[in-house]
């Protein structure tokens, strides 16, 4: 399966998020979606393994997830084409947040 179809799914985007931040048991991702069953999050895992998106070591009892990020180079490297369409906007966005920053700070300074 291609990452961009592994990552199309929410569950497997958020455990990917959460492997971003650290890397986690499998108790602790399975604790993280409530929602639902320990079976359904092995699955989800064993996709996010197979996809090499994520790399699984076992501790005595536990098995430890960690983030693959060389996989999502792929991603980036397909997004990076489209990047040109939204730069110019952050840019202005950028500028905008500039001047209502100065404007806000210059209004403070003249309230009595």
């Amino acid at each position: 399966m291609d990452v961009f179809s592994i990552v199309a799914e929410p569950t497997r985007r958020a455990i990917v998020d959460l492997l971003g931040q650290r890397e986690r048991t499998a108790g602790e991702l399975v604790e993280a979606f409530p929602a639902l069953t320990q079976p359904a999050v092995s699955r989800h895992l064993r996709l996010l393994r197979e996809s090499k998106l994520v790399r699984v070591r076992i501790a005595a009892q536990k098995r430890i997830y960690t983030l693959q990020p060389e996989r999502l180079v792929e991603i980036d490297a397909w997004l990076g084409r489209y990047r040109h369409f939204w730069s110019g906007r952050l840019d202005a966005l950028e500028r905008h947040l500039a001047r209502t920053h100065k404007h806000r700070h210059s209004i403070r300074k003249r309230k009595p």
